[in-house]
């Protein structure tokens, strides 16, 4: 799992580093063996179920009864998250068109290179309806935007409006407005994230499950950590921690005055004793997302990182307390902001720089978010991060992430938070 954040530091690593096994099974190396406490892990790969086709059809119903209420006759999905979401297909293809045209009513139908259709039926049969799948292939000379013109056609939607997911391109928006110009085409976001936001048990439980498995790494790889140990050696250390509990994980490390760049510096880090370091990452179970973020002092913490520690602590403890069905997002991020500016680390974003959560599910990052200014209403069964933050520049930062479930009447924390900066993994 490359993390979103990780390409910032893919530039810096020095020839001598010192690169930990990748643990595939059979693979043999002469790196140095794991730590006792990552190699003592045991795998949890067979807790996690995968979704059923069933779940599937029935996010493609809940779909067409939004596609219903929101005006729309059709939905467009290409490759990414949405489209494994409603169809368990996982595709990449670049700058071909593949597609799936969800309509209100009748069957869907799917646009495919003509080279590709033996890769793409192998998958389509797997989804909702797809030993009958109607696939509409083109030739590298042809046009996919007149198939799905085609499409639209058949199913009566010549003059209809058409969902375009979020992150479909734009050059394959703009050729079927050329290829379909009575279609109009609308933003489906309304359907999709309408879908996404609101999880079903099963998701979540996938969910508690990989934030369960990437503390359970982090907490392993703080107990192995020597001083002089580099940025990126930590980082190794929790990805190898995550192969041995059975999942592709990892997380971003940032050492001293470097915590206070929220997402990360690409200058080469070394730990040494009283410096602060900060974690964040996660993995995936069947496809759902963890994102946790620890902070913690090898050796003992000066004064000024325990008050900031608490001040943050104070901060995401007030920020689950607010949250809860029928609140406005916008009154979340306010709770944790308060803590904040009240203990003197404000105004606004001067410390705190960033929102305090986001939604996650099968993308880290997804909708709705917790960020003044968002009027959304949460509902139960959304999911987001928890992440306050004090970053002080040319000294050091502290973010305590925790992943939320909304629940019918307040929230829950999928992990236990963490108590202190020089023994974060003791249970309360």
């Amino acid at each position: 799992m490359f993390s979103r954040r990780r390409f910032l530091q893919a530039g810096t690593l020095a020839a001598g580093t010192s690169l930990l096994p990748q643990l595939s099974p059979g693979a043999e190396t002469n790196s140095p063996p794991l730590p006792a406490s990552i190699a003592s892990l045991k795998s949890m790969s067979g807790q996690a179920k995968p979704i059923t086709p069933e779940e599937r059809n029935q996010r493609e119903e809940k779909a067409r009864r939004l596609m219903q209420t929101n005006n729309l006759d059709a939905i467009l999905l290409t490759e990414g998250t949405t489209l494994n979401y409603f169809t368990g297909i996982r595709w990449w293809g670049g700058e071909r068109l593949f597609a799936m045209v969800l309509p209100v009513k009748g069957a869907a139908f799917y646009v495919c290179p003509a080279f590709e259709e033996g890769r793409a039926r192998e998958q389509i049969a797997k989804a909702p309806d797809g030993e009958r799948a109607d696939v509409r292939i083109w030739q590298e000379d042809e046009s996919p935007y007149q198939r799905v013109a085609g499409g639209l056609k058949d199913r009566g939607l010549v003059g209809g409006k058409l969902g375009i997911e979020e992150t479909v391109h734009f050059v394959f928006t703009d050729g079927i407005s050329q290829a379909a110009p009575q279609v109009k085409l609308l933003s489906a976001t309304p359907v999709t994230a309408g879908c996404r936001m609101i999880k079903s048990d099963h998701e979540i439980e996938l969910m508690r499950l990989a934030a369960k498995v990437t503390l359970a790494a982090y907490e392993a790889t703080w107990r192995s950590l020597k001083e002089g140990m580099t940025q990126q050696e930590i980082q190794n250390l929790i990805e190898a921690a995550h192969t041995k509990l059975g999942f592709s994980g990892s997380a971003d490390v940032q050492v001293g005055e470097f915590a206070a760049f929220p997402h990360g510096s690409v200058t080469p880090q070394v730990i040494r004793e009283g410096t602060i370091i900060l974690a964040d990452g996660g993995c995936k179970a069947e496809g759902y997302t963890s994102d946790i973020s620890r902070t913690f002092v090898l050796g003992k913490a000066t004064d000024k990182m325990k008050q900031v520690f608490d001040i943050v602590h104070r901060a995401q403890n007030a920020a689950l307390a607010a949250a809860r069905p029928g609140l406005e997002c916008a009154a979340v991020d306010a709770a944790a902001r308060k803590v904040i500016t009240d203990a003197g680390y404000g105004p606004d974003y001067k410390y705190f720089t960033h929102r305090v959560g986001h939604g996650m599910g099968m993308d880290g990052h997804e909708w709705p978010y917790l960020v003044r200014g968002n009027p959304s209403k949460i509902a139960a069964n959304m999911t987001f991060s928890d992440e306050p933050g004090i970053y002080i520049r040319g000294e050091f930062g502290v973010r305590l992430e925790d992943d939320m479930h909304i629940t019918e009447d307040g929230a829950e924390l999928f992990t236990p938070q963490s108590p202190s900066l020089e023994d974060p993994f003791r249970q309360a």
